[in-house]
């Protein structure tokens, strides 16, 4: 990246740069040479200086009723950007107050995740709740993330966060090791399935779980989350304990 890159990534346009960068090459100039070097237009010229000079980072003398524009010290860059920094820091309350606002709103929202590293973000979103309720929870996932699971049950017992979850008589069979807060019950074989659903908050999560690329789509809607709820309800009484 060359200087002049650099200057524009400082927040500088490109003739900005190009002015800066030949007053800090050859020292203080009328605007008429400054156009000749830079090979941009005298008027032109002029416009670039006036918002340099507004900028703090080039100012200029009047020499036999000629502006002689020369470049401020390098150093003002840093002046720049720490009072954006304190203007960005004066409004932020404001700004996140109407973000949050805005969350709170209802809305729905689905986001979908892909491989283990996705399906890792979709539980750790769950630590945020109260409760989980989980659909046909398959042994798989145990499976897969034996390890992250360990860690997510403790984190989720530290929070006193509280699951039920209907498992399938294949993963009875398969002696799913105990979970913490949870409260487990069984469906048939028959219902057997890589897909499950967790709900939390007002959040629906459907995980299809798979050794190759498990994904999983979360969709955020208080309405069918409350839905799945209910459907989770009817399968907790029809499902027996272990």
């Amino acid at each position: 990246m060359n200087f002049k890159d650099q200057l524009k990534q400082a927040g500088l346009t490109e003739n900005e740069a190009l002015v800066y960068q030949t007053l800090l090459e050859i020292g203080p100039k009328t605007a008429t040479t400054l156009a000749k070097r830079t090979g941009l237009h005298r008027r032109l010229i002029y416009d670039i200086t006036d918002r340099l000079i507004k900028k703090g980072i080039i100012g200029y003398i009047l020499e036999n009723k000629k502006k002689i524009f020369s470049a401020s010290n390098p150093k003002r860059f840093s002046e720049i950007l720490n009072e954006k920094q304190q203007a960005i820091d004066s409004i932020m309350p404001n700004m996140i107050s109407m973000f949050n606002q805005e969350i709170s709103k209802e809305k729905q929202e689905t986001n979908f995740f892909k491989g283990i590293e996705g399906l890792k973000s979709v539980f750790e979103d769950q630590l945020n709740y109260k409760e989980i309720f989980i659909i046909g929870a398959s042994p798989l996932a145990y499976e897969m993330l034996d390890i992250y699971f360990h860690w997510f049950d403790k984190k989720r017992q530290k929070n006193k966060i509280k699951t039920k979850i209907i498992f399938n008589k294949l993963a009875k069979n398969q002696k799913i090791k105990k979970i913490p807060l949870s409260e487990i019950k069984y469906l048939p074989e028959k219902y057997s399935s890589n897909l499950a659903i967790n709900i939390y908050g007002d959040k629906t999560a459907i995980i299809l779980w798979k050794k190759q690329k498990p994904i999983a789509i979360v969709i955020k809607d208080k309405e069918i989350t409350q839905g799945y709820k209910k459907h989770f309800e009817l399968m907790w009484r029809l499902a027996k304990k272990g």
